[in-house]
Order: C-alpha cells, then sequence, then structure tokens
C-alpha cells in the first residue's frame, strides 16, 4: 500500500552526467522507493518570460538536432538541424573526436553518410542502406560505396538473403541483387486482382454458331490461343524471363509482404476494408490557397467503422503456391470476449443477451510508432512469427507457422479484458537462436522482456513496476539494450541485457529523458537527452562505461538568459488507487515553504493524447505551455501538471483505468490535485481554473459539466465533444465500438452533460482540424445554444490544424487562456 503521509522534505534528483546509482532489472521497483518530491533547476537568466516570447516560433530556443544516427564507421554522428526563419532543415556530421556542432554536409553528398536503418550481410561484409528511395552497399573492409539502384521508384524493407544477394521491396513486387556484380532479378509481383482466365472458349449457342459460320472469327480466336500457348512454353522452359505474379482478389488490399531471408517463401496479409480516408468525411477549409472552399478529406469516425479482418497467405516461392493459414487455431479465436458489455447494454434496452461464439476479426498487429514490421522471419528463412490482434482489441497473439501443414502455431497470448496495448509490441528471433522468439509483453502490468523458445516455457527477463522499451539485440545476440523508467517514473535511462545471465546494467545514470542508438560497431551509444528545463542534445558513451561525452550545443543564449520558473516533480496521493499521482508543481517566485492563508490562485493543465506522460524530468513536448506555466508562476499562480489515470509510463492497470468511463477517473485525480495543493501549497479551492487541449480540451469539458464545484473556471484547446466522432483506432480500445457499447460513450462524452455548464467556459478550436474535428466544437456550441447557456465564448482559427503553426494563433490562444484566469481566479 502506497504511504499517503508523504514526506514534505524535498528530495533533490542527481542532475550532473553522473551520479544516482541504478537499480538492477530483476530488483523489484515499489512506490516507496520513488521520491516524494524531485526538485529540478530552474533558470536564474536576467529576462523575464513574456506570454508573446513563450508563444513565439520555436527557432528561439536554439534549433535543436533531429533525427540523429551514426556514420556507416561509427566515428561520427549525423544529424538534422533547423534553418533559421525557414521550414527547411540542413544535415551535420559531428565527429567524435571533433569540437563544436560539426560541418555542414554538402547536398551531392548526403547519399554517402548512410541511414538510421541499416542491413547487414550474414557475414558482415556488406551494410546497405536507402537514400531518397535507392539502394546503397558498403563493403565494410574497404570503404567502397556502391549505388545499386537509380529510378524513381522507392526501395524498401531490405534484407540480405542467406545467398548473399540483397533483397527490397518495390511496390508490391520483390526484387533481389548481386551486390558484387550488380546483376538484379525480380522475385516475386503481388496483384490484389483476379488472376486472368486466358482465352475463353465460346459457350453460348450463339458464340458457338459466330465461330462456325465466321472464318476471321475463328481464325482470330486460334491466334490468340496459339500466341497464349507459346508464350506459356516460353516461360516454362526459358529461365531468363520472369513469370512469378500472384493474385490475391480484385477488391483485396495489400496490409503487409514480407520475405523469407532463404527467398523461397512470403507471408502477405491481405483485407477488404479500405485506409481510414477513402470513405471518410469531408472537411471544409475555408482559407484555401486560390480564395475558394476547399474540401478536404479526413479520417472516418469509429461510429462508421465496420468489424474487418484480415486474410494471412504463404506463398511458397519454389513449389509455386498460395495458401490461406485459417486463425482457428488460435486460442479464443471464437470466444465472445464482450459478452459481459453485450449483456449489460442489452439490459439498459430491455432486453436479454446470449452469449455465443463465433469466429472474431483478426488483423496484423499495427503498433503505433516501432519501425518493424509484425512479420518477422528468424535469421535462416526456415521459420516465421506473425504478430496478430483482434479486432474488439482484446487479444494479441504471437503465432508461428507449421510449414508441413499449413497452418499457424500459437506461440504466445496476450488477453485482456479493457484492450491490449497498442504499442510495446516489439518482438523478434534471437539473432544466433533460430529457434527463439523474444517480445515485450504487459501481462505483468508493466512491459518487460520475455524469451520463448519454439517447444518451450517462456521466461521474463526483467521485473518491476517500470516501463520496458526500445529494444535493441546486438548481433551476437549475447544481449539486448532497452530504455527504462527504473528510478523515477519520470527518469529514463538505458540499461543492457545479458541473455546468458539474465542481469541488467544501466548503461546511463543522466536523470532525465535519454533516447539511445547503438552503434553499428555496437562498442558505443548516441544519447538523445533532454532536461526538465533544457532542451534535447547529443551525448556519446561507450557500451559498459561510465564516461559521457556531450557532442552539441545548440541551445540559444537567449533562452539561457531567459527567467523561467521549472517545476518540481510531485507524487500527489490519489484518493482511488495505491499508487500515486506524478505531477508537476510550478511554484510562484516569492512562495515560502510552509505559508499559510489559503490565499494562493492555481490552474491544473491536462495534458493532450490521454496516453501520454508529462511530469518526466526531460524536455517535454509542451515546451510552449511549460513557459506558460512559468509566466503563471510570476503572476503569483500554483500550476500542476498531472499525469492522471490513463497516462503513460505507469504500467496496465493505470492505463485501463478508464476503460469504459473516460472522464471519470482523470477527474476524480484532478480532485485530489485541487486538494493536495491546498494542503501543501496554501492554495484557496475557490480560485482553480483548468485548462487543456485535445484529451485535455475533453477533459476540461468533464470538470466543468461532471464537476462544476471543483474549477471556477476552464479552458477547452481543439476538444473531443463526443467520442463516437472520434477515430476508430484510438477510440475503440478504451470504449468499444458505439454499436456494441454505447453506455461507454454516453457516460463519456461531454455533448451528453451540456446542461451542467455552470461555470465560464473558452472553447478554442482550430477549422481545418482533421484529427479533432471542427464540428465537435460545432455541435456541443448548438447544445448550449439550445440549453440556454450563457457563460461559454468560442474562439475560431480558420487556418490552424489540430497542432497549430502559427505564432500568432498561439499568442491569441494563450491571452484568452490568461484573460480567462485572470477574470476569475
Amino acid at each position: 500500500m502506497y504511504n499517503k503521509s508523504l514526506i514534505a522534505l524535498a528530495v533533490t534528483a542527481c542532475i550532473s552526467l553522473t551520479g544516482c546509482k541504478t537499480t538492477n532489472s530483476t530488483q523489484q521497483v515499489t512506490a516507496q522507493s520513488f521520491p516524494s518530491v524531485v526538485e529540478t533547476t530552474t533558470h536564474q537568466g536576467p529576462e523575464t518570460i513574456t506570454l508573446k516570447q513563450a508563444m513565439a516560433h520555436p527557432d528561439w530556443l536554439g534549433r535543436q538536432p533531429e533525427r540523429a544516427f551514426w556514420s556507416l564507421d561509427s566515428s561520427a554522428v549525423h544529424y538534422s538541424r533547423k534553418q533559421a526563419g525557414n521550414e527547411l532543415r540542413d544535415t551535420f556530421t559531428r565527429s567524435l573526436t571533433g569540437e563544436g556542432n560539426g560541418q555542414l554536409v554538402s547536398l551531392d553528398k548526403l547519399h554517402t553518410l548512410g541511414a538510421k536503418q541499416l542491413t547487414f550481410s550474414q557475414d558482415n561484409k556488406w551494410v546497405a542502406y536507402t537514400f531518397k528511395g535507392n539502394i546503397f552497399a558498403l563493403e565494410q573492409s574497404s570503404g567502397q560505396l556502391k549505388q545499386l539502384t537509380l529510378t524513381d521508384d522507392s526501395a524498401s524493407q531490405l534484407q540480405f538473403l542467406t545467398s548473399g544477394e540483397l533483397s527490397y521491396r518495390v511496390k508490391d513486387s520483390f526484387y533481389k541483387v548481386n551486390v558484387e556484380s550488380g546483376m538484379r532479378q525480380q522475385i516475386v509481383a503481388l496483384k490484389a486482382a483476379d488472376k486472368p482466365q486466358g482465352v475463353a472458349e465460346p459457350t453460348s449457342y450463339i458464340a458457338k454458331e459466330q465461330h462456325k459460320l465466321i472464318d476471321f472469327v475463328a481464325l482470330t480466336h486460334k491466334n490468340t490461343k496459339d500466341k497464349e500457348n507459346y508464350n506459356q512454353r516460353l516461360t516454362e522452359q526459358n529461365n531468363s524471363i520472369m513469370n512469378d505474379t500472384y493474385y490475391l482478389g480484385k477488391g483485396n488490399r495489400i496490409v503487409s509482404a514480407v520475405l523469407s531471408p532463404a527467398g523461397d517463401k512470403l507471408i502477405t496479409v491481405i483485407t477488404e476494408s479500405k485506409p481510414w480516408r477513402d470513405d471518410g468525411d469531408i472537411m471544409p477549409n475555408y482559407i484555401g490557397q486560390n480564395g475558394e472552399i476547399v474540401a478536404e478529406k479526413v479520417r472516418r469516425r469509429v461510429a462508421d467503422t465496420k468489424p474487418s479482418g484480415s486474410e494471412l497467405i504463404l506463398i511458397d516461392l519454389t513449389e509455386n503456391t498460395q495458401t490461406t493459414l485459417p486463425f482457428d487455431t488460435l486460442p479464443g479465436f471464437d470466444e465472445d470476449v464482450l459478452a459481459d458489455v453485450k449483456a449489460e447494454n442489452a439490459k439498459a434496452e430491455g432486453k436479454t443477451y446470449k452469449s455465443q461464439n463465433a469466429p472474431r476479426h483478426i488483423n496484423l498487429m499495427m503498433d503505433w510508432g516501432w519501425s518493424q514490421s509484425a512479420i518477422q522471419w528468424n535469421q535462416s528463412g526456415a521459420q516465421v512469427a506473425i504478430m496478430l490482434e483482434a479486432f474488439d482489441n482484446k487479444d494479441r497473439w504471437i503465432a508461428t507457422v507449421d510449414f508441413k501443414q499449413n497452418k499457424l502455431v500459437s506461440q504466445h497470448r496476450l488477453h485482456d479484458k479493457a484492450w491490449v496495448n497498442y504499442t510495446y509490441n516489439n518482438f523478434g528471433w534471437l539473432n544466433q537462436q533460430d529457434d527463439t522468439l523474444y517480445y515485450l509483453s504487459e501481462e505483468s502490468g508493466y512491459s518487460h522482456i520475455y524469451t520463448k523458445p519454439l517447444n518451450g516455457k517462456a521466461k521474463q527477463l526483467t521485473k518491476g513496476q517500470f516501463v520496458v522499451s526500445e529494444l535493441t539485440q546486438t548481433r551476437n545476440s549475447q544481449s539486448i539494450f532497452y530504455k527504462a523508467n527504473k528510478k523515477h517514473p519520470g527518469i529514463y535511462e538505458i540499461y543492457k541485457l545479458d541473455l546468458t545471465t539474465g542481469e541488467s546494467s544501466a548503461q546511463t545514470d543522466l536523470n532525465g529523458m535519454t533516447d539511445y542508438q547503438l552503434s553499428p560497431d555496437e562498442t558505443k551509444l548516441l544519447l538523445t537527452h533532454s532536461k526538465l528545463a533544457l532542451p534535447p542534445e547529443l551525448y556519446v558513451s561507450n557500451v559498459d562505461g561510465e564516461k559521457v561525452t556531450r557532442l552539441t550545443n545548440t541551445v540559444s543564449e537567449k533562452f539561457l538568459n531567459t527567467q523561467l520558473i521549472a517545476p518540481k516533480v510531485v507524487a500527489v496521493p490519489s484518493s482511488h488507487t495505491d499508487q500515486p499521482i506524478y505531477a508537476k508543481v510550478y511554484y510562484p517566485r516569492d512562495y515560502k515553504e510552509g505559508e499559510t492563508g489559503k490565499a494562493r490562485k492555481a490552474v491544473i493543465f491536462n495534458h493532450g493524447a490521454g496516453y501520454l506522460q508529462n511530469s518526466h524530468l526531460g524536455w517535454s513536448g509542451y515546451f510552449r505551455e511549460f513557459m506558460f506555466h512559468s509566466f503563471l508562476a510570476e503572476q503569483g499562480y500554483v500550476v500542476m501538471d498531472m499525469d492522471y489515470r490513463a497516462s503513460k509510463g505507469y504500467g496496465r492497470d493505470w492505463r485501463t483505468a478508464i476503460y469504459r468511463h473516460m472522464g471519470k477517473p482523470e477527474i476524480e485525480d484532478l480532485a485530489d490535485g485541487v486538494n493536495w495543493m491546498a494542503e501543501n501549497a496554501n492554495v484557496n479551492k475557490d480560485r482553480v481554473g483548468t485548462y487543456g487541449g485535445s484529451y485535455g480540451g475533453f477533459m476540461t469539458f468533464m470538470a466543468l459539466l461532471t464537476r462544476p464545484e471543483l474549477f471556477q473556471a476552464g479552458a477547452a484547446l481543439r476538444p473531443v465533444s463526443d467520442w463516437a466522432y472520434y477515430n476508430n483506432p484510438y477510440t475503440s480500445n478504451i470504449l468499444n465500438h458505439p454499436d456494441v457499447d454505447p453506455i461507454a460513450y454516453k457516460r463519456s462524452s461531454p455533448i451528453y452533460f451540456a446542461e451542467g455548464l455552470e461555470k465560464p467556459l473558452l472553447i478554442n478550436a482550430p477549422m481545418i482540424d482533421d484529427n479533432v474535428f471542427f464540428q465537435d466544437v460545432v455541435r456541443l456550441v448548438q447544445r448550449f445554444i439550445e440549453l440556454e447557456k450563457e457563460n461559454y465564448e468560442t474562439a475560431i482559427y480558420p487556418v490552424e490544424p489540430h497542432g497549430f503553426k502559427q505564432p500568432s494563433s498561439w499568442l491569441d490562444e494563450y491571452r484568452r487562456i490568461y484573460k480567462l484566469f485572470e477574470q476569475n481566479l
């Protein structure tokens, strides 16, 4: 049980490059082991932040490194940096032994740099990559670089075959090229069409008589058949001609296709469903380039989405066969996993639901943000692993293929009564162990690493109340590098797991937000690291070494000279869970520990995305809000930014707490935040406001409409008002589908609680938002009108998408928010 009588003493976080000791991955980490308050550094520059400066174009921060990757020989790093005053990027090379921010790379040399995604031959002789869709291969011993293609077709899915040749995909065809000779060959072509049937014989009476009576018709038919037969014999007897085209059915869409490293088999996935914009809605853009209203195509709504499944096809290129692999060998493939939900909704309508099993709709797993495929062949190409998910979001399977019986063999089933996470799904084969899988799973409550032999039991290799992500396996399969928040939920470091001993060792000790890339020679780590009050920069360290070297220094003097109030990260006791709610708290500069009188005014910020972590100790994507909160603190406000339930970084149960009832647990957490500020920061509970965008805008709606006593004013930016209008991939995870679970949508959508509006509400709505439609605001405003509500106002932004682009729009928006708080708090 979490101790709710938290010590008030602030525990200073280690903020140097070397400092705090880290925990072993197998050590159980509990909530009590984390400090209740973490101090952070504060900018002490002479310039006070203004609202206009906070909302200015982010160029003024210094234009930080982007899209960094290693040089091919591991002696330097390459990165992009935005040009001042426009949206173009330059590429720089920074030698590990150099100085400054590196050297500008000329445009004619960009193709020689390599890429973030590299493909190594199995003998390590060659390394291949693409640049602008063309393929390059470097012979590592000689340093000779070869360009293998020069076309306007974009190559992808590079892999070295067991034959030593390099295969790649262009559109829906696969090719291989001999790197030494440059000889290119098409391996297979896929077509989403019906197979041509050849020359048809006359079948009807009229057609048969036509062939008998008219010599020209009969001769034309004979000539066509002769040509067809000749071409068939030619392709059968002449090996110089490619004829490996496989037809996957008219009306289907190819979702994925991955070639075996042996070059003899192909796994492809097809579906009848359309891309999500093909049958979506239309969004009017009122300020188009030509002065006319432009109808932009946008995604479909979750309410418009129909159940859809996929077909998994094995193509044997040696036997020239294609076979559908059924899903009926997957455990739970036909379970009625939504029976309880359906029964509850039926009862609400005065009906009775009788549970019945039926095959579920199953598709290839689509992880949000991963760079790998959900189809993974082992090194020899003798076996393949496929990650699948149910359309109802309740199951994830990892299956292999029994090629003798042409059936799937389930290796792992991850079931969740709420929903299986759409991230933390990395998996594959251990490089030197053709029969052993590794994968991430949340089955313990947190994302951890497991291994499983095909004919053995799974083994959990990392354990504890922390989240593991971003796996990188070494080529010899001795180690897996990963990122995790072991020391504190808001501190992410890099670790190395020894696959022989099962022990993990810390590779970094930077105490902030850290991402990494293993060097091609696997001896060094390229680190992208940031602090809460300092944007990301590039660093390098040796594997297993203690020394960390900073490579870039791009933060502007103007930013460093700006006076900012950085927040403390605190653990707010929860009234509803054993875990605390981690939050950033910005204190006014004149705040004195232990002051009394309940005199302070306060604001709670609600981060967007729902499933996102913002109370960490790294640089936030909400950097404008960070500066706005510092500005508010300068004006005497206490500002709190909470990682409410549903936020990322705190495990499965924190994520799924909102299942079927969005807007209730989160607002309960905001109430705990208000109480904490009253008890610990001298805040007057009658002088508290709230605001946020996207999911944070939805939370502002729910707070003001369902808990009107909690806040005195709120600002909802680009907000969701009715979840039935949002997209399918995100919403159906949490609320199921509207036709199955209307109860969940009605108790989670602000539009059903519009009558609860009592306190001043500001709604800021971009009009060309293809994420949360402008229609969400329009419908709710009309509801307010019909309910004769008075204390709300709406500001529209005609040229802005979901994420604002123009500094003038940012400034207008936040001036209105500040005015709202000044007038009502």
